[in-house]
């Protein structure tokens, strides 16, 4: 998968996740890093313990691993924004 098709794929893994935990913070650049995160992430989980990988862009594969490790990668930075915005970190 190609660099753009990695973008793309954060982006939208990124929304769909934003989407789900009704997280309302960040803007379209925020969501695309925290979707890449995520799909690296998932990426890895993915590998590591189930044995499977990223496959195309195209993949439900790819996808669900990727909105997966995006649903994590938000719920730790709602974690550390929760944090900081109150004062306690």
């Amino acid at each position: 998968m190609g660099l753009l098709a990695f973008l793309l794929l954060g982006l939208i893994a990124g929304a769909i996740a934003k989407r789900i935990m009704h997280e309302d913070r960040g803007g379209c650049l925020v969501t695309t890093l925290l979707g890449v995160l995520g799909a690296m992430l998932g990426g890895y989980l993915g590998a590591s313990f189930l044995g499977v990988s990223l496959g195309s862009f195209f993949s439900l594969r790819t996808w669900l691993l990727s909105i997966g490790g995006s649903l994590v990668v938000l719920f730790l930075y709602g974690l550390l924004t929760n944090n900081r915005r109150s004062g306690r970190g």
